[in-house]
């Protein structure tokens, strides 16, 4: 296990931040560190299938003054492919093993969309290192209340990825939202490995969070928006009577709302990892 620091050629937010390699478990990852304030518990922010971390730098920057980690899952953006194909608890696992690496102890874990399972699976098998939870336009799984079909099958495929005009003509058919008006703000999305996207997708297949999300101690801020057509917001209903302890944020938005919606959402975040409570 080592890790390398560097230092991007191109600023990717307006935050401090660094970028380093871990190499761990067979594979070299790609991690972003925005510093914050010391006595603050950091957050791990888990992405979405096929992104690379550059999309999570305007929420990032929304934060403040926490300190955030994130980073490319193998084989996504410059993370190099993984030696075995990974399911979630895999993840987690890596997870874990990247924190310890950096030399965190206890954090809070964000997920948003495919990146929402990771957090759960790491909630679950991190109940003592992952003190709050936020789940952001994500669901519970194949037990999930499902899109259009039409919407879904788009995502069978990393070509709104790869294909800029696919993904502009698309854009407001698959997010809902402000994307629909403003299908630009996903230009930040790069280019995404067809094997790492496949890999992901089998990571997934038959996952379920449903018979132990009444197990998850931690405190839970679930957010969706009310116009995603990728996961409708019935399904965050649902995730909120599953977890004890756990509220729903609902954003006039769609499925990017982290994106479209950046300050907001950023501030949400906060006066929930704010709250005073013994955890």
């Amino acid at each position: 296990m080592s890790e390398t620091i560097s230092t991007p050629a191109k600023p990717l937010s307006t935050r401090p931040m660094q970028i380093r390699q871990v190499d761990t478990c067979g594979t070299t990852l790609r991690v972003a560190i925005w510093p914050g304030k010391s006595k603050r518990t950091p957050l791990l922010l888990f992405n979405g299938i096929g992104a690379s971390l550059e999309l999570l730098a305007p929420f990032a920057d929304a934060l403040g003054d926490i300190e955030t980690i994130a980073f490319d899952v193998p084989g996504t953006g410059e993370s190099s492919l993984p030696p075995i194909p990974y399911r979630m608890w895999m993840l987690s696992m890596l997870a874990s093993r990247v924190l310890t690496i950096l030399g965190y102890d206890r954090i809070d874990a964000l997920g948003v969309s495919w990146g929402g399972a990771i957090a759960q699976q790491f909630a679950l098998q991190n109940p003592r290192r992952c003190r709050r939870l936020v789940l952001a336009a994500t669901s519970q799984g194949f037990l999930m209340l499902p899109g259009k079909l039409s919407v879904l099958a788009k995502f069978f495929t990393p070509r709104r990825f790869n294909d800029p005009v696919f993904r502009r003509a698309v854009a407001g058919e698959i997010y809902g939202g402000k994307a629909r008006r403003h299908p630009a703000l996903i230009r930040e999305f790069r280019k995404t490995s067809r094997l790492g996207y496949l890999m992901q997708q089998f990571a997934i297949i038959g996952w379920t969070s449903v018979p132990w999300l009444p197990l998850l101690r931690q405190p839970t801020l679930i957010m969706a928006g009310d116009d995603d057509p990728v996961i409708p917001l019935a399904n965050a209903r649902l995730m909120t009577k599953l977890i004890r302890n756990s509220r729903l944020h609902v954003f006039n938005d769609g499925h990017l709302f982290l994106l479209s919606d950046a300050a907001e959402a950023g501030r949400v975040v906060r006066d929930f990892l704010n709250l005073k409570q013994a955890a």
